[in-house]
């Protein structure tokens, strides 16, 4: 009886951190946009499920190691926010794939994507050639996002919680000086000030943090 109490205040243990875990980090978490997102659930996973049938190990040491864990991910994800040195490093980045009709082997190879894939996720997106391919670019979550010539209708997303995409930026023929001076027109006090800013049919739409 007494291992039966156990494993049930465990599993209530461990489903209130479950709640817990999805309201600090949000419903986004359930849907992975980055490999560590990804591990992040599968860890958390491993740990409840893991100890719930471990009689060796204490409700109090189980707490402590989700306890641990929740403020890990917590620490990643302030550092991810407020440092994209630490964003890059952790979550990777968008690379390009493909730029003006040519395929970059090179990067291709170091990314592990051989040109079947990279066919098979043109071909998932109704592109059969390469050749019709302005930009494409292989995300952190290992989808592929492809901008085909004569796109008119495309949403760039040039600024993503306070930092500036520079790939998206030359891919538009930009600078630097000049998204800092249409920030700033806008009225916002930097960059920093952008939540989200899109590059829409040659114009700049910036949405900034609420006050």
């Amino acid at each position: 009886m007494l291992i039966s109490t156990t494993l049930i205040v465990k599993l209530v243990v461990g489903i209130a951190f479950l709640i817990v875990h999805i309201n600090l980090f949000g419903k986004s978490n359930l849907a992975p946009t980055s490999a560590m997102d990804q591990i992040q659930n599968y860890v958390l996973g491993a740990i409840i499920g893991g100890v719930i049938y471990n009689e060796q190990i204490s409700v109090l040491q189980f707490v402590f190691v989700l306890v641990t864990w929740t403020l890990l991910c917590m620490i990643i994800k302030v550092g991810k926010e407020n440092s994209r040195l630490v964003k890059r490093v952790i979550d990777g980045r968008p690379v390009m794939l493909i730029s003006h009709g040519l395929v970059d082997v090179a990067t291709c190879m170091r990314n592990g994507v051989s040109a079947s894939d990279l066919m098979l996720k043109l071909r998932s997106q109704g592109v059969y050639e390469t050749s019709k391919v302005l930009k494409a670019y292989f995300e952190q979550n290992g989808q592929l996002t492809v901008i085909c010539y004569g796109d008119e209708t495309l949403r760039l997303p040039l600024v993503v919680d306070g930092q500036v995409d520079a790939d998206v930026l030359e891919a538009i023929g930009h600078d630097r000086e000049w998204l800092e001076g249409e920030v700033a027109r806008r009225g916002f006090d930097g960059v920093k000030a952008v939540y989200l800013g899109e590059y829409v049919k040659g114009g700049l739409e910036l949405t900034g943090y609420a006050k």
